[in-house]
């Protein structure tokens, strides 16, 4: 029966080796207490929400979600955590900050007559997809070549991608390659090694530690956005993109080397756990976030075009992408804050439902450059708040000690919103006359976008009231 008991389970351990030996002596204690069979039928159910449950109802607890907690209890909260925190935001930097500025690049593509905007969002599009399509894979390359070694070959790959596509920009096909594929395979590489080490190192504060690494991205995309418009007038596609390369290499690699975690990764790592889809709360939080992700390229990917259509320069669709950018990253500090006082998933409600706003009615009364600007500061927040609260839910929710396969089954699960949120906008803009047709050819595109927001919300919340239908409840 204990062989049992711990089959069930994910191989994959995160928060400590006490965690799997809590997960070996729950199991011999079920066979002494006589109570196995009570644990072989319940104890595939996830336990969420049970964190006040008596120790006397352990028959029917989540062994794994109990060992996460018992794990937490042993995380040090700080020390060099701060460091890994530190360094995973430079390679935040880099590998979010680059795919959100593509905007700046895919306007100055579009000028030079290489090919349409909806092409171009899908060159834009595919590196995110990628990372989410390779997430369960790189979960279990994570587990053998172990976080540092993880995180220094995905910041190099990404230098190699940007290098790479200095000599494809007359390309499409190339860009899709280079652009594409390469840099899809460094992000889903960095994103993962930087997105599972805060559970190992903070509990108390993890929302605030989640929150600072994908800041990361916000504040990289702001500088990338007005760096990459600066390099684009004075030397060129192909330069910017060997110079953006040079930089990657040259401030990620070290950071990168810091980058490791606190116990050794299991290399005993299932690729998925189905067990999990039993949980109705992990099917609608899989459900919700992926739908979440389909309208989430579509503000930073045209604004610069919309900002073109009424007739500013590329300086100014550059400042605005930037504005987005860091407005980002303050909401990833900010939700993870939020996570830690009010609620991980209280705190992702809060933020799909400010970015369903945005996009439903700021947006489509942007007319005139100080309403986009207002437009752009409040969906940056809310769209950084997204990604910060994320992997807080799931560690929280479900434990720390099986985050790396439920994220990575999630993330999988967003490949299609990355691979098509952006597309989608791009036809619907095209169908209601293209760019040249003014700003009312972009209605269409902001109405879909904010629309799978608000239906985002919902699943969320549907969740989260399933848990504890009290709506003070800290959850």
């Amino acid at each position: 029966m204990a062989t049992e008991t711990l089959t069930m389970a994910p191989a994959v351990v995160l928060g400590s080796k006490t965690t799997a030996y809590e997960l070996e002596s729950h199991a011999g204690a079920t066979d002494t207490d006589g109570a196995g069979s009570v644990l072989t039928q319940h104890g595939r159910r996830l336990a969420v929400g049970q964190q006040q449950q008596n120790a006397s109802d352990d028959s029917d607890r989540d062994p794994v979600l109990e060992a996460s907690r018992l794990a937490d209890s042993e995380v040090p909260d700080g020390g060099y955590g701060w460091v890994v925190i530190g360094c995973s935001a430079v390679a935040s930097m880099w590998y979010t900050g680059t795919p959100y500025s593509w905007g700046i690049i895919q306007a100055d593509l579009v000028r030079r007559g290489l090919s349409t905007p909806a092409t171009l969002s899908f060159v834009g599009s595919l590196a995110p997809t990628l990372m989410a399509v390779l997430g369960v894979a790189t979960a279990r390359l994570l587990g053998v070549l172990g976080v540092r070694r993880t995180a220094l070959l995905g910041i190099f790959t990404l230098g190699l991608s940007a290098l790479l596509s200095g000599f494809a920009v007359d390309s499409v096909p190339g860009l899709f390659f280079t652009a594409g594929v390469v840099q899809g395979v460094a992000m889903s590489l960095c994103f993962l090694s930087c997105g599972v080490v805060p559970a190992q190192y903070f509990s108390r504060k993890r929302g605030l530690a989640n929150g600072i690494v994908y800041s990361g991205g916000g504040i990289g995309g702001a500088v990338i956005s007005l760096g990459l418009d600066s390099l684009l007038q004075r030397v060129g596609p192909a330069w910017t993109f060997r110079i953006l390369g040079l930089a990657v290499l040259s401030t990620g690699l070290p950071a990168a080397w810091f980058i490791k975690e606190r116990v050794p990764i299991t290399h005993r790592v299932k690729f998925i756990d189905w067990r999990l889809f039993k949980d109705f709360n992990f099917f609608l939080i899989f459900l919700a976030s992926g739908i979440a992700v389909f309208p989430v390229l579509v503000p930073p990917f045209f604004t610069p075009m919309y900002a073109q259509a009424m007739g500013h320069s590329s300086s100014v669709g550059a400042g605005l992408v930037a504005g987005f950018n860091f407005s980002s990253a303050v909401g990833r500090i900010g939700t993870g804050l939020l996570c830690d006082r009010l609620g991980a998933l209280n705190a992702l409600i809060i933020s799909t439902a400010v970015n369903a706003a945005s996009m439903l009615a700021l947006w489509p009364a942007s007319t005139s450059l100080p309403p986009l600007a207002v437009f752009v500061v409040v969906n940056g927040l809310s769209n950084g708040g997204f990604f910060a609260a994320m992997p807080t839910v799931m560690g929280n929710t479900f434990g720390s000690a099986r985050v790396a396969i439920a994220m990575g089954m999630v993330v999988t699960g967003w490949g299609g919103g990355y691979l098509m949120g952006a597309p989608i906008a791009g036809y619907l803009l095209a169908a209601y006359g293209g760019a040249d047709n003014g700003l009312q050819a972009y209605r269409p595109a902001m109405f879909y976008a904010g629309s799978l927001a608000l239906a985002s919300t919902a699943l969320a919340a549907l969740m989260r009231f399933r848990i504890n239908k009290s709506p003070w409840a800290k959850l």
